[in-house]
């Protein structure tokens, strides 16, 4: 196994109608994600302790929500969110 990011349920659903320069924003975070879980948690599989559960994570234009589950060395995202008002 290795570590990796993927949308839940899926990407249809998760990010429908967010614009591309969002959704760039939020799988460039997400690659951060994977990266810091990796070194975090050195034997994902292994695991055996509780899962942290869902966090935020905030990135231009908005945010989106996801969770960390070391045994399946995945960080899921479930909802991404648009700031209603990016000018201000």
């Amino acid at each position: 196994m290795s570590w990796q990011w993927e949308y839940v349920p899926d990407e249809d659903t998760v990010a429908a109608g967010a614009p591309p320069m969002f959704l760039a924003e939020v799988e460039k975070k997400a690659d951060e994600l994977v990266r810091a879980a990796e070194a975090l948690y050195l034997h994902g599989a292994g695991y055996q302790d509780t899962d942290e559960g869902a966090k935020h994570a905030f990135v231009n234009g908005g945010f989106f929500v996801y969770m960390i589950t070391p045994r399946s060395e995945l960080v899921s995202i479930w909802q991404i969110t648009l700031d209603p008002d990016p000018g201000v």
